[in-house]
């Protein structure tokens, strides 16, 4: 059943421009829709936020600031982000609209996937990773419906930043986890933390996954599988598909290793790693197909999925194809004509012939042979790029240098006239020699509030990338306690650095359970803390109600100052009531009232050292006690 007719953005405008088409699909944060940008006339894909995300302000204000970084990576193997906007309740996303599938759906219809295949997926993937890493971006929801197969073959990473922004409304206190939890590094899981390597280990899951058709860790609920992330090493996927090359292994175990620092440290690194490894293997490991590959049922089911190498039909004569190309064999000459011109006409005929060749090579050299072609330079050091114009017969005019983030240094970024343009001969050309990317210090920012760093970066040619918070002890709350990399290290221009805000000298949160309210409200707020008081109460056997009964976080965390405490109350006592085991065997009556939940004692006193039966008990049965109390025995 279609549920886009049921979508009230369907059909709808926003911000005047965004014409929406269709719903695409819906995720835990936003809904996404086919939109065509009516200012531009192209079609997009617009991710729409939901409505209860929406009415969080700091989240927005997240979301926003996280876009426009993102909108900063330009890479081909990366979902661009166009523009961002608000129109009422709704705050969107213009992103680039890839048409094709999901590698999930490659996944669900392909099975496994041949390791050449898998690692054509698995190197674009990588170079946006890298980018981003690079960048200072971390994805941390890298799973196989993030990455995105165009109907052309190419490779896109969707989702950057976007995952990041949700850790506004993460509450860190009760554990929240974010990401598909089969693709989760075990520090994710287990401290919250996220480098670039938590990206190195979802794509070690993914490469197994492709290769079996299958993840590595299986179980009945998230909480199963999260455990064997920490306790259990991915398996190698040769033990599901015998024969797979060893070198495969290696690469998986290497991305999936539970420990962070055996792991490639960021995606480059790993990407160099598989490309040494494909150049490793023969093309018969390379085309192996798994037992857990899937027959395509449809004709055109490698329309949709182009980037997958099509299996050959078993048995194919590949000789009957090299013989088609016998229809281009020569036919036989034919005999020669014999023509019968008397010497005078053929003598005509060569005079005639020569003029016009003399006046075709004037007008030839008047046109084109006082001309050659500026030869290809790019890429080519100085002395290559002179030889080459030698020997067209050009020679060099000046050199000029220029910074370039992709031509190595000391070799041609451009020449004027560029490659192919026509110059007359001995002429001059003038060559641009890269000098490398352009570098600039990383500033000492250590002191500055959030905003005044940011705009020193952008001062000094740089970006803000990332920010984290931190104790500091010597900086004051909502101030840059230093930067990722060091101030006076030289990066490239435009490169995003990681910012560390402080949060303030930590404070060490003190037991404030089983006093008054009031008692611990004024020691939490002398401490430089908010104090929250929970809306339900629970029972306490120990504490009186109307007492705290419990604090979160516990006694002994170390929190920032400003950042709240909630105390939940106690309701006293649970009571309950208790049995009457009067003229019962002894045994009988600690077993029911213990049942009860109470504690008991015998009073045997003189005359009951040797009796077996309850004369009396200290709380009468019928009337109530407060659960976990003691009750008292009388045996005579």
């Amino acid at each position: 059943m279609d549920t886009t007719l049921k979508d009230p953005l369907v059909g709808q405008v926003l911000d005047g421009r965004y014409r929406v088409d269709a719903r695409i699909a819906v995720g835990g944060m936003a809904t996404v829709y086919r939109a065509v940008d009516t200012r531009l006339d192209r079609v997009l894909a617009l991710k729409v936020m939901h409505p209860t995300l929406a009415a969080d302000g700091s989240f927005v204000e997240r979301f926003i600031r996280e876009a426009k970084s993102v909108a900063r990576l330009a890479h081909p193997n990366v979902v661009q982000v166009f523009d961002q906007g608000t129109d009422g309740s709704y705050v969107y996303l213009a992103m680039e609209y890839i048409a094709g599938c999901t590698l999930r759906d490659v996944l669900r219809e392909r099975g496994a996937l041949q390791p050449r295949a898998a690692l054509g997926i698995l190197e674009p993937v990588l170079a946006a990773l890298g980018a981003a890493h690079r960048a200072g971006f971390v994805h941390r929801d890298m799973k196989p419906e993030n990455v995105l197969i165009g109907d052309d073959g190419r490779v896109k990473v969707a989702d950057f930043g976007l995952v990041r922004a949700v850790d506004t409304v993460t509450d860190n206190t009760t554990g929240a986890v974010l990401g598909t939890v089969s693709y989760l590094a075990p520090e994710q899981i287990e401290h919250g933390t996220a480098d670039p390597r938590v990206d190195v280990y979802a794509c070690g899951v993914v490469l197994y996954e492709m290769l079996t058709g299958a993840k590595p860790h299986h179980g009945d609920s998230p909480a199963q599988v999260l455990y064997q992330h920490l306790h259990e090493d991915v398996p190698m996927p040769s033990a599901a598909v015998p024969g797979l090359a060893p070198e495969l292994d290696d690469l998986v175990v290497a991305a999936t290793a539970r420990k962070a620092e055996l792991r490639p440290h960021d995606a480059v690194a790993l990407l160099a790693q598989v490309l040494q490894t494909r150049g490793t293997l023969t093309d018969e490991q390379l085309d192996a197909v798994p037992p857990q590959a899937l027959t395509a049922e449809h004709d055109n089911a490698e329309d949709r999925t182009r980037v997958i190498p099509r299996l050959l039909p078993i048995g194919e004569d590949e000789k009957a194809v090299l013989n088609r190309t016998s229809r281009l064999e020569t036919p036989p000459a034919r005999p020669p004509r014999r023509f019968g011109l008397p010497r005078r006409g053929l003598l005509g005929l060569v005079v005639a012939a020569l003029v016009v060749l003399g006046a075709g090579a004037g007008l030839w050299y008047i046109n084109s042979g006082q001309f050659t072609k500026v030869p290809p330079l790019l890429a080519k050091t100085e002395a290559q790029a002179r030889e080459r114009l030698e020997k067209a017969g050009l020679d060099v005019k000046d050199v000029k240098h220029a910074y370039s983030d992709t031509v190595t240094r000391g070799t041609v970024i451009s020449s004027e006239p560029a490659t192919g343009e026509r110059i007359r001969t001995n002429d001059s050309v003038t060559l641009t020699l890269s000098d490398g990317p352009e570098t600039v210090k990383v500033p000492d920012l250590k002191g500055y509030t959030l905003d005044k760093a940011r705009a020193e970066l952008k001062k000094a040619g740089l970006a803000a990338g990332m920010v984290t918070r931190a104790f500091s002890e010597d900086v004051p709350k909502d101030s840059v306690v230093g930067t990722q990399p060091g101030a006076g290290t030289q990066r490239h221009s435009g490169s995003a650095i990681t910012l560390t805000v402080s949060k303030g000298a930590p404070v060490e949160l003190d037991d404030v359970t089983g006093g008054s309210v009031e008692d611990a409200t004024q020691t939490l707020r002398e401490a430089g803390l908010k104090v929250k008081i929970a809306e339900t109460r629970v029972t306490s056997p120990d504490v009186d109600a109307g007492d705290v009964a419990r604090q979160s976080p516990e006694a002994g965390t170390k929190l920032g100052e400003g950042d709240t405490v909630t105390l939940t109350l106690s309701k006293g006592p649970e009571m309950v009531e208790v049995p009457d085991v009067v003229g019962d065997n002894v045994d009988d009556a600690k077993q029911e009232l213990e049942k009860a939940g109470f504690k008991v004692e015998e009073d045997r006193g003189l005359l009951g050292l040797f009796g077996d039966t309850v004369k009396g008990q200290s709380v009468d049965g019928g009337d109530k006690a407060p659960k976990g109390s003691t009750i008292t025995l009388k045996i005579r």
